[in-house]
C-alpha cells in the first residue's frame, strides 16, 4: 500500500483517480479547494485535505507521510483573475516543492497530448513548462498526456441538445477520446510503472464530424452540422482575445485540437456512444 495525494480530486478525472488509487488498496488524501465538493467521494477516501495550490502557505504540510503526488489540477473555467500561466504551471510548481521538501517518491502528472508540439498554446505551454520543471527535479515521475476526456465530448453533445453542432474547420480530423474511469486505470498503472511518459487515448477513434453526428442521433435530433473556416476562427480568436483573453485561448486550444489528429494508444472499454446515452438518460 503506497499512501497517495490526490490534487485535483474535484475534477472530471480526478475523481476517478481518487476512486482507482483506493480500489487497488492504497491510501488517498485528497487535496482540494472547496472540500464540500467532495461530499460525494467522502466515504472512498481516507483523508481530505483544504488547500489552493496556486497559494503555497496553504499547502506546506499537505504531502507530509505522502509517498506519491498525482495532479490534474488544470485551469478551464476563468477563476477570478488567474491564468493558465498561474494554476497550471506555478500552482503544481508550488506543490512540487512541497512534495520534493516532504520526500515523496513520485509526482504523476496530467498534460495535454501532443503538448511538447504546441508551444504557442497558452494552456499547453503552461503545462509543458511544468512538465520541464518536473524532469529537473531529480524526482521520479510519469507525466501521462491523453488525447481528450469525455467530459470534453459533453460539449458536442450540448450543442446537439440544441439541434446544431459547429466544428472548427471540416471536422476530418480524429480523436479517440477517453472516460475518466478508464484513464484512471493508466494512471494508477503509472505508479508502479517505468514509463516516464505515456500517450493514451480511448477505444474509439472517430472523426470529429462522426462524433457530431453520434451526438446528435443519440439525442433524436436531424444531423446538422455547421464547420465554421478555420480563417474565420483564427479571427474570432484575435477578436476574443481583445475582450478576454481566457476565453480567446481556450479557442485557440480547441480550433488546434479539432484540425489536428488526436489519436493515441488505444485503451481502455468504455465507448462514447454509452456515455452519451448516460448523458441522455440523466436530463
Amino acid at each position: 500500500m503506497r499512501k497517495v495525494l490526490v490534487a485535483g480530486a474535484t475534477g472530471y478525472l480526478g475523481g476517478f483517480a481518487a476512486k482507482e488509487f483506493k480500489r487497488r488498496g492504497h491510501f488517498v488524501r485528497a487535496l482540494a479547494r472547496a472540500p464540500r465538493k467532495l461530499d460525494y467521494l467522502k466515504d472512498q477516501l481516507d483523508e481530505i485535505v483544504e488547500g489552493e495550490i496556486t497559494l503555497p502557505e496553504s499547502i506546506k504540510n499537505v504531502c507530509d507521510g505522502i509517498d506519491v503526488v498525482f495532479s490534474s489540477v488544470g485551469l478551464t473555467k476563468q477563476k477570478g483573475n488567474l491564468s493558465f500561466r498561474d494554476v497550471d504551471y506555478q500552482g503544481n510548481l508550488n506543490l512540487l516543492e512541497v512534495a520534493r521538501k516532504a520526500g515523496v517518491r513520485k509526482f504523476i502528472y496530467i498534460s495535454v497530448f501532443n503538448g511538447p508540439n504546441l508551444p504557442h498554446l497558452a494552456i499547453v505551454r503552461a503545462h509543458e513548462d511544468f512538465v520541464d520543471e518536473l524532469k529537473a527535479s531529480g524526482m521520479n515521475y510519469a507525466v501521462i498526456r491523453p488525447t481528450g476526456f469525455f467530459s470534453d465530448m459533453g460539449q458536442f453533445f450540448d450543442m446537439a441538445g440544441k439541434g446544431r453542432v459547429y466544428l472548427f474547420g471540416p471536422g476530418n480530423n480524429r480523436i479517440n477520446p477517453i472516460h475518466g474511469a478508464d484513464l484512471a486505470v493508466c494512471c494508477v498503472d503509472a505508479l508502479e510503472g517505468e514509463k516516464q511518459e505515456i500517450d493514451v487515448g480511448g477505444p474509439e477513434v472517430m472523426t470529429y464530424r462522426e462524433i457530431a453526428r453520434l451526438a446528435l442521433e443519440v439525442q433524436g435530433k436531424r444531423v446538422r452540422i455547421t464547420s465554421v473556416p478555420v480563417w474565420l476562427m483564427r479571427l474570432i480568436i484575435a477578436a476574443t482575445r481583445i475582450f478576454n483573453k481566457h476565453q480567446g485561448e481556450l479557442l485557440a486550444f480547441l480550433t488546434t485540437a479539432m484540425t489536428s489528429e488526436g489519436v493515441a494508444q488505444v485503451t481502455g472499454i468504455r465507448t462514447l456512444k454509452e456515455h452519451y446515452s448516460t448523458l441522455k438518460e440523466n436530463r
